[in-house]
């Protein structure tokens, strides 16, 4: 934000970012009981998949970055799965789930471009 890094051009960040966004919003729809559960998982996930493209794009290494972006790429892999248990668990339904699975798709394929 304050440093004017190159990251925040890539569309990868971008949409990490709101993925993020959609996520946090369908947090306001769980379950109280879920709160230090699933709420927190999908909270540290999306915050992680931005958070490592970030760190990711700061290393000088090749091996370094595609480290940090198979990082965020698996943080993506476990969104997915706590999407499936918001449906399995009926917090939710698809429709619900659009928004947020569209971008989790969009980040992944853009994660798996910048792995090749």
């Amino acid at each position: 934000m304050f440093l004017n890094l190159n990251h925040y051009k890539l569309d990868v960040y971008k949409s990490a970012r709101e993925l993020r966004f959609e996520c946090y919003k369908i947090l306001n729809s769980l379950p109280t009981e879920e709160k230090f559960n699933l709420t927190d998982q999908i909270r540290r996930a999306s915050t992680s998949v931005v958070l490592n493209i970030t760190e990711g794009c700061s290393r000088k290494s090749e091996i370094e970055r595609k480290r940090y972006f198979e990082i965020s790429r698996g943080s993506v892999i476990e969104l997915d799965s706590c999407f499936d248990i918001i449906i399995e668990s009926e917090y939710l339904n698809l429709v619900d789930l659009e928004k947020a699975g569209n971008k989790l798709k969009t980040t992944f394929i853009l994660l798996s471009g910048m792995l090749k």
